[in-house]
């Protein structure tokens, strides 16, 4: 069984989408970065994180964060507002 939240796979992948639209970055680039520290994730996969269609690993997103040079506060306050909603 799939776990899901509102029928989505995973919360972050619009912030993650937002950001690296925000930094001028494409799938392609973020992607290759993402080769560099082994984590092999093809723009496919991206697109399908982003519309919060695919589950994203821990450490994929701590490497994503990373990359997009995304500051976490947003996370934060999602996180309690699904704290506090469930």
């Amino acid at each position: 069984m799939l776990k899901r939240y509102n029928n989505k796979k995973n919360i972050s992948g619009t912030l993650i989408r937002n950001a690296r639209e925000e930094k001028g970055m494409s799938k392609v680039r973020l992607s290759q970065l993402l080769d560099t520290y082994g984590i092999y994730i093809n723009t496919d996969e991206l697109l399908r994180i982003e519309k919060n269609q695919l589950l994203v690993k821990d450490f994929e997103l701590v490497a994503i964060a990373q990359n997009i040079r995304y500051r976490p506060k947003p996370i934060k306050k999602r996180f309690r507002r699904l704290v506090v909603a469930y």
